[in-house]
């Protein structure tokens, strides 16, 4: 019903620019490991209604995409 996490699209963004060092020739390891630092907040208010759960205003208004 609420989902929170890393923002995929800027995950696989992120993910090319180590596959284009990878084939410049720089070596794994020597590659830092990174964190996701978008995040986003999706609420699917089908569930929510299905459940007979009202959602607050105050967390509608902070999510990123409320689904129907």
């Amino acid at each position: 019903m609420v989902s929170y996490g890393a923002n995929e699209a800027d995950l696989w963004h992120r993910a090319a620019g180590y596959v284009a060092k990878l084939l410049q020739g720089a070596k794994a390891a020597d590659l830092p490991m990174e964190q996701p630092n978008k995040f986003e907040l999706i609420i699917n208010m089908k569930t929510a209604k299905a459940l007979g759960l009202t959602i607050p205003p105050s967390l509608l208004v902070r999510a990123d995409e409320a689904m129907e």
